[in-house]
């Protein structure tokens, strides 16, 4: 129940999720000098619930020390307005309205046919996306985007434990290991050298999802593992349907025509926020997610071409 409660304290203080801006993990050797390497979008133009100056803050700044170029993206997607950038990073689009309590269900998509099509033509020219949707009802919002790639985002929790009465969840902190064979190996994993690599992943609840067969596993879910699916965000009980998602995937990569790209399904991983009246930590500065950050480089790494 301890965990529970963290968790649905969580849900209240989104609003108050904030950058922690005095996160500065080691970036010991760059890969470019300063602003001399290549452009990443981060998208803005789909009522994020990231943006670089607010809860992505530290993302921004982390990709900025290893030398990239990290810039927003404001428009509608197309292969046009995305000429500039060499990877798009979307995380958390959302509808307009921004609220979770009233979206209607099933979550309506918040990218028009004509932006999935561009995408997925922008990426296998020979671009890079990172795409990134957590939890109900931002799996939703993105799930047409990601099946433009043949990945099924589910508009759900994944929690690994859930009270048979009350259908309440919870579980401990969710840790991907190579230890347990939950993260798998992957160019990703290794980096580019034995400083780079990576041996435990933790992530902040998130959706589950599928990928097809030449998609390479990053993050599994453990056996034990359920998606939730509510027809209201956060609002659990014991009718709530369950769905097991045990095997199924929090993170992949695909090489899709000329390009690459990599779909997660929790967004806090790739973060530094304090969250509540007690600052919290949550992201890459949460206790037991201290590769998180090498993590989230080998992962721009990769799209970049810099690990095969």
């Amino acid at each position: 129940m301890a965990a529970l409660a963290c968790l649905l304290a969580t849900w209240p203080a989104l609003a108050q999720q904030l950058p922690d801006r005095d996160y500065r993990p080691p970036v010991e050797n760059p890969t470019w000098p300063t602003g001399e390497g290549p452009t990443v979008c981060l998208d803005e133009a789909h009522n994020n619930f990231h943006t670089l100056e607010n809860r992505f803050w530290a993302f921004g700044e982390l990709l900025r020390r290893d030398g990239y170029v990290v810039v927003a993206n404001t428009k509608p997607l197309s292969v046009a307005g995305l000429a500039r950038c060499e990877v798009l990073v979307i995380s958390n689009a959302q509808l307009p309205d921004g609220g979770w309590a009233t979206y209607p269900y099933p979550t309506p998509s918040g990218f028009t046919p004509a932006e999935v099509e561009a995408a997925y033509d922008w990426v296998r020219m020979g671009r890079s996306l990172l795409l990134i949707a957590d939890h109900m009802p931002l799996a939703g919002v993105a799930a047409t985007l990601a099946a433009g790639f043949g990945v099924t985002f589910n508009n759900g929790f994944a929690f690994e434990t859930v009270d048979p009465e009350t259908g309440e969840p919870g579980g401990p902190p969710t840790l991907f290991s190579i230890e347990d064979g939950t993260l798998r190996p992957h160019a990703i994993v290794r980096g580019r050298a034995p400083n780079e690599s990576v041996t435990r992943v933790r992530t902040f609840t998130g959706q589950a999802f599928q990928a097809p067969d030449s998609a390479a596993p990053l993050l599994v879910l453990p056996g034990s593992f359920v998606s939730l699916r509510p027809e209201r965000a956060w609002e659990f009980g014991p009718e709530t349907k369950q769905v097991p998602v045990g095997g199924w995937l929090q993170g992949t990569a695909m090489t899709v025509g000329s390009g690459r790209a990599v779909f997660f399904g929790e967004a806090a991983m790739f973060s530094a926020q304090v969250s509540g009246p007690r600052r919290s930590p949550m992201g890459m500065n949460a206790p037991m997610a201290e590769q998180n950050f090498q993590f989230v480089l080998n992962v721009l790494h990769w799209l970049t071409g810099q690990l095969d």
